[in-house]
């Protein structure tokens, strides 16, 4: 390996593509246990390397030298071989800098908490201060000295009005973990999360739902990778490369989601949207049907609509980790919170908003095969789908007009 990244679990990781998207390098994820980080650091073999989970502070002591900002940090993401002698570096400062003025997230004169006790945790108190941040606090499971517990964060510290999550809490593949519950917090006016996969984590969409200002670690992920691999080949890339690489990479990760009533052309669409994107379409009620071994009128028919809404909610939990990907759901997927964002977690929600005059009733749709039936769905849905849409798009034309304004939209 020549430039890359080491880790315990990097199965998930976007590091990759984004170096190979703006630097002339081929870029490796390696996976290394513990009991053989001391082996690869000795070998040094390799010409640069960043560092991630859980080895930011271990791999400080096989350092020649730690850059000064890195070593007050106590950690190092960032490694580069010089004649074979390792150049430590934190560039997670610059990433969660970044991160916290794109997110809009101002920390002058804040109580701001972490959560979390490792490398990156190290890093956000580093950037808490340097923003002017009046008290900084930690936290962890268990007490031990200049860290807080969460059962001592919830008694005496509900005043916090940042929080920045550094933990796996909400972390691909489990992400429905919520690392704390921000409605404690009142004072609350900024959260941020180191975790990039999923895009936003529950505790990201619970400080979104609330108006506060939030973003997860996707433009942290970035802005560190840049100013990284400015140090791995001794160079400046011109500006406007940090925020061109994000972009890009937003838009290819994130999932477009199809809402809408029973006949308002979400499968059409979604299967334009996948032949012109290069993506593949998932089908939620196609995927119901695989799941159970039977068609949708037989589910109902058998065993209600209760059973349906929690296969459909298995359905959606499980689709919405993935990353790239068109979403076409049924008409009442947005009827449960917990389905809206699992949705959102990685997608963006586009609502098909045809008028009830031009949605037609058909047998195979057990709520929608009269016109009083859809009439009926439609009148209690309306404002659900409104309001659960990050773009609603008017529907009222073709399948290929419809596809363009989504293409549109997603490119903005």
């Amino acid at each position: 390996m020549k430039y890359g990244c080491i880790g315990e679990r990097l199965g998930h990781s976007f590091s990759k593509e984004i170096h190979e998207a703006f630097a002339d390098y081929e870029y490796e994820l390696c996976e290394i246990s513990r009991d053989k980080l001391s082996d690869f650091a000795r070998r040094a073999d390799f010409s640069a390397i960043n560092v991630t989970i859980p080895y930011k502070e271990l791999i400080m002591e096989y350092m020649h030298y730690t850059d000064p900002q890195a070593l007050e940090i106590g950690a190092v993401n960032t490694v580069v071989n010089r004649g074979g002698k390792l150049y430590g570096y934190n560039t997670d400062f610059y990433g969660m800098t970044m991160l916290a003025h794109h997110a809009g997230v101002d920390m002058t004169n804040k109580k701001v908490v972490i959560l979390g006790t490792g490398g990156t945790s190290k890093t956000a108190r580093a950037v808490a201060k340097s923003l002017g941040a009046k008290e900084v606090l930690r936290v962890s499971r268990t007490a031990r000295e200049g860290v807080i517990t969460y059962d001592e964060l919830y008694a005496n510290h509900t005043d916090a009005e940042v929080i920045i999550n550094t933990t796996p809490v909400g972390m691909f593949p489990n992400t429905s973990a919520l690392s704390v519950d921000i409605s404690s917090f009142k004072n609350l006016t900024g959260a941020l999360d180191a975790i990039y996969n999923p895009i936003r984590t529950p505790f990201i969409l619970s400080a979104l739902e609330r108006g506060i200002a939030a973003e997860g670690g996707l433009y942290m992920l970035v802005s560190q990778a840049v100013r990284a691999s400015e140090i791995f080949t001794d160079t400046v890339y011109p500006q406007g490369v940090l925020d061109s690489v994000y972009k890009n990479l937003l838009q290819g990760k994130e999932n477009i989601v199809l809402t809408g009533m029973p006949a308002s052309g979400k499968s059409t669409v979604g299967m334009l949207l996948a032949k012109d994107l290069g993506r593949e379409l998932h089908d939620t009620d196609a995927l119901i049907e695989e799941r159970a071994g039977k068609t949708i009128t037989e589910i109902f028919r058998e065993r209600g609509e209760g059973y349906f809404r929690t296969l459909e909610a298995e359905v959606i939990k499980d689709v919405s980790k993935k990353v790239g990907i068109i979403i076409s759901t049924g008409g009442g997927a947005v009827l449960r919170g917990e389905n809206v964002n699992a949705l959102r977690a990685n997608g963006k929600i586009y609502f098909l908003d045809r008028p009830l005059s031009a949605l037609m009733p058909t047998d195979d749709r057990p709520l929608a095969s009269t016109k009083e039936a859809i009439t009926k769905i439609y009148n209690e849905r309306y404002g659900i789908y409104i309001s659960s849409a990050d773009t609603v798009i008017d529907a009222d034309c073709d399948a290929c007009a419809v596809t363009e304004k989504i293409k549109g939209s997603h490119k903005e």
